[in-house]
């Protein structure tokens, strides 16, 4: 029988290869495991015993500890439960033998409302773009392809110019989710508009007489990181005046958001958001319950 951290290594490889799991949940896994081997060598636990019930009850209280550098919150410790869990799954399936932690629940985490920006935030984010430079033609695409599509960072630095489909009269874009499943989104006038300007006049100097595939490239011709966007994200709201942290998963937040409040349908949205599930897209309709309950308080003579 394999040890354990061979056993760590082929499971990785297998949600790698055969799940085909996108790099950066591969990696938060790793991290997951990597912490959970940390404690396994800390507490000395009895060879063979790694993945019992008791073990794991004792590593969410090692998660938990106050004052600790180890300290994680419920979502991080809920996720680093389930991790272990898939990892036990596999093994168990691997040497054919009972699944202990089968049913061994993560932690209960409060359900957090996404903070979506307002419309005119929005336009007041994309109004630090308006230049004739080439960095601002390219952060003004980037921005409104991030908002019009919904997509994640992830998805959208992975853009190549094979990505960009013409579909009669309409630009389209097809989007890479997890797992490899593919969307394609349609985009606005707008963010059209935005992407025809770069494609003309600003990707050619940031190729600088290079080939790349990449949609979306930096100073030196290659793709554009996900910090880098970040950085334009949060540097234009900082000058915007925008009174919250906003990230690229804020525009994916809002273009949610604002979408079903103007009457949108749920399962049109799930699937411009590539959610595989409905009920992951569901909780950005107590967005807008949110919004209709504040407006009849305030508005309503008699709601008090």
């Amino acid at each position: 029988m394999a040890n354990f951290d061979d056993q760590v290594t082929q499971y990785l490889n297998y949600i790698s290869v055969e799940k085909a799991l996108a790099k950066n949940t591969i990696s938060a896994y790793r991290k997951d495991l990597e912490r959970f081997a940390l404690f396994l060598a800390d507490s000395k636990v009895a060879k063979g015993s790694e993945l019992e019930v008791n073990t794991l009850t004792e590593y969410v209280a090692w998660l938990r500890g106050k004052g600790s550098t180890n300290a994680l919150g419920e979502s991080s410790i809920s996720r680093a439960v389930v991790t272990i869990r898939n990892l036990s799954n596999f093994i168990s399936r691997e040497v054919e033998r009972v699944d202990l932690l089968k049913d061994f629940s993560p932690p209960k985490i409060p359900k957090r409302l996404p903070k979506a920006l307002t419309i005119s935030e929005i336009a007041d984010l994309l109004k630090q773009f308006h230049g004739e430079g080439a960095a601002n033609l390219r952060s003004l695409a980037l921005v409104e392809i991030l908002y019009a599509s919904g997509g994640r960072i992830s998805e959208v630095v992975e853009l190549k110019l094979s990505d960009l489909i013409q579909i009669e009269d309409s630009q389209t874009i097809r989007l890479t989710g997890k797992g490899g499943k593919q969307r394609v989104v349609p985009l606005g006038s707008y963010s059209r508009e935005a992407l025809n300007n770069y494609l003309v006049r600003s990707r050619p100097i940031f190729a600088n007489g290079k080939t790349s595939a990449y949609l979306f490239l930096n100073s030196r011709g290659g793709k554009l990181s996900r910090q880098s966007v970040w950085k334009i994200i949060s540097d234009a709201a900082e000058q915007a005046g925008i009174g919250q942290k906003v990230t690229p998963h804020s525009l994916r937040h809002s273009f949610a958001t604002h979408l079903l409040d103007g009457g949108a349908d749920i399962r049109v949205v799930q699937e411009l958001l590539g959610h595989s599930s409905v009920t992951t897209t569901q909780i950005y309709t107590l967005v807008t319950i949110d919004r209709i309950r504040e407006s009849y308080l305030t508005a309503h003579p008699r709601s008090k």
